[in-house]
């Protein structure tokens, strides 16, 4: 036969990541076991899949048809694994998640021993990661569910809401901005702010609300622990937006404060995302399902 699944499978990685390299670390291969079999899967067509060049690789119209008839083998191939899977009334299997710090700090924890209860058979594989690593995840297949904040649709991630949270303002005890019951982000001008890094979401929105008011802000620091963000506000090294819950949490053991943050923004919506949850096997989606607060699915 011209087909197998291992032969399409590979095929699909390659067009999905246009890069052999990326190909490789997706399907566990070797870059030169990848691209052997797509040179013999190519001799066995007689019609080239992809054109090679330093930038990597693109399809061949050839290619494109293939890819759709690819999509549409795989997708009917976990639908007839989720039918089957169905059958069994224990639900079992390893779920990835990659997570915010922000819904691993507040909320998380609590679900993560509901589901580990009531589904035993239910094995969870947990990642922090910055919000844009944890979209890329999910994009990638290298997570099964992600949790990441978010307003807006995000291309290639089906997403159902999750949680929301308040952002303010983490002040020492001893700063005069302490004293006041809220601040405008204008106000945080020039003052020296301690931030995430910069390609977590929380940032990009930050500096994208700088950019809006037309003002620059001094960022000395940028880390992604919590922790540590709060124990350098606690030594005067800065301010810092973050989860209400979280300052307050530290507020107990170190000197420092909550300050509400008067803007429309500083409420945050956490979003659990899937690539497809029509097709997701029976025990990721039951996570899902909890996660999300959705109905279990009848199907």
């Amino acid at each position: 036969m011209k087909y197998d699944l291992t032969t399409l499978y590979i095929f699909l990685c390659v067009a999905e990541e246009n890069s052999l390299t990326k190909a490789s670390t997706r399907a566990h291969l070797a870059v030169s076991a990848i691209s052997k079999r797509i040179g013999e899967f190519e001799s066995r067509l007689g019609y080239s899949l992809f054109t090679r060049s330093s930038r990597g690789v693109d399809l061949t119209h050839e290619g494109k048809v293939m890819l759709q008839h690819t999509k549409r083998i795989f997708h009917n191939i976990q639908e007839m694994d989720n039918a089957i899977s169905d059958f069994s009334s224990v639900i079992s299997g390893k779920v990835r998640i990659h997570s915010t710090t922000s819904a691993l700090s507040q909320f998380l924890p609590k679900h993560i021993e509901e589901i580990s209860e009531k589904y035993p058979g239910i094995s969870l594989e947990i990642e922090g990661r910055v919000g844009t690593a944890v979209i890329d995840g999910i994009v990638d297949r290298s997570a099964d569910i992600g949790v990441f904040a978010s307003q807006n649709k995000v291309n290639g991630v089906e997403s159902f809401k999750y949680k929301t949270y308040e952002l303010a303002v983490a002040v020492p005890n001893s700063d005069p901005l302490s004293l006041v019951e809220s601040l405008n982000f204008s106000d945080l001008v020039g003052h020296e702010l301690i931030s995430q890094h910069s390609d977590s979401l929380l940032y990009k929105k930050i500096f994208d609300e700088a950019y809006n008011i037309g003002v620059e802000l001094k960022v000395g620091m940028r880390v992604s622990s919590y922790d540590c963000i709060c124990q350098l506000v606690a030594i005067k090294q800065g301010i810092a937006i973050l989860p209400r819950t979280i300052i307050d949490i530290y507020s107990n053991v170190i000197p420092i404060k909550s300050v509400t943050l008067n803007e429309s923004w500083a409420e945050r919506e956490l979003r659990v995302g899937v690539k497809s949850y029509e097709v997701l096997p029976k025990h990721i989606r039951v996570v899902v399902d909890h996660l999300a607060g959705l109905q279990p699915s009848q199907n």
